[in-house]
């Protein structure tokens, strides 16, 4: 191809630009931005859409305690595990009555929070066992993020976390994101080394009315987990400086 004319027209392009222009600059990226961009790359490279990880790996790595596998031989795990399932049957038909505090609830997320109280309150008044929140590593109580609630059998100081979980009938194989981990330092509530169970309670979906049918429990000892990197913004980000337009009223 022939390069001559594009040559003799950039040529001619800078000679008719006025004596005091000067080429446009691009200004170059600052050091954070550098950062920001390598962080993507290391992040798309690490295909993590389908990578897999072990929980309990997860939990080593961020609190240094182990994730117990739940041993129905073990005297001491077949003891807390009879009790959590006496606590929730128990609990499960006092939230079926139409009395039930559980029908001041909107919405099953928030029905959750009248199981893990119940299901607390009967496993702590169980004597030799003591039942709360699980505090953070700095010792403040928080009840929001895994694990909700810390069991300890007080003669061998053996601890189960127990989170206990809402899920409407037929769901139990849906793929959709159901459980979530954050790692944390000063928040972290995992501090044990410890048998970690979800008590998976079922409800028939009738929104206000639901009837609890039953459970599973189920040991994260094996569970394998997916991490999912997001970038996100909340509306006062995105808002900050947009004035609202009004609708015109309609003439």
């Amino acid at each position: 191809m022939n390069t001559l004319p594009r040559a003799i027209a950039a040529i001619l392009a800078a000679a008719l630009l006025p004596a005091h222009a000067t080429p446009p600059e691009t200004t170059p990226p600052n050091a954070d931005a550098c950062e920001d961009t390598a962080l993507v790359h290391r992040l798309l490279a690490k295909d993590l859409g389908t990578r897999r990880f072990d929980f309990a790996t997860i939990v080593r790595a961020n609190s240094g305690k182990e994730v117990i596998p739940l041993d129905r031989e073990n005297k001491v795990h077949r003891l807390l595990l009879d009790h959590i399932e006496e606590a929730l049957a128990s609990t499960i038909r006092r939230q079926n009555r139409d009395d039930a505090p559980v029908r001041q609830a909107g919405r099953i997320n928030e029905a959750s929070r009248y199981f893990e109280d119940d299901i607390m309150e009967r496993l702590d008044a169980i004597n030799g066992i003591a039942c709360a929140p699980a505090p953070t590593v700095a010792g403040h109580m928080q009840r929001s993020g895994y694990p909700d609630l810390r069991l300890v059998h007080e003669e061998s100081g053996t601890v189960f976390y127990v989170d206990p979980k809402l899920y409407r009938q037929g769901s139990e194989n849906s793929t959709f994101r159901t459980f979530y981990f954050e790692p944390k330092t000063d928040t972290l509530k995992i501090t044990d080394d410890a048998v970690h169970l979800i008590l998976g309670i079922e409800h028939d979906g009738n929104t206000g009315e639901w009837n609890f049918r039953g459970w599973r429990i189920s040991c994260l000892a094996n569970l394998s987990v997916r991490l999912k990197a997001e970038f996100q913004a909340s509306n006062a980000d995105m808002y900050r400086d947009c004035e609202l337009s009004i609708l015109p009223e309609a003439p």
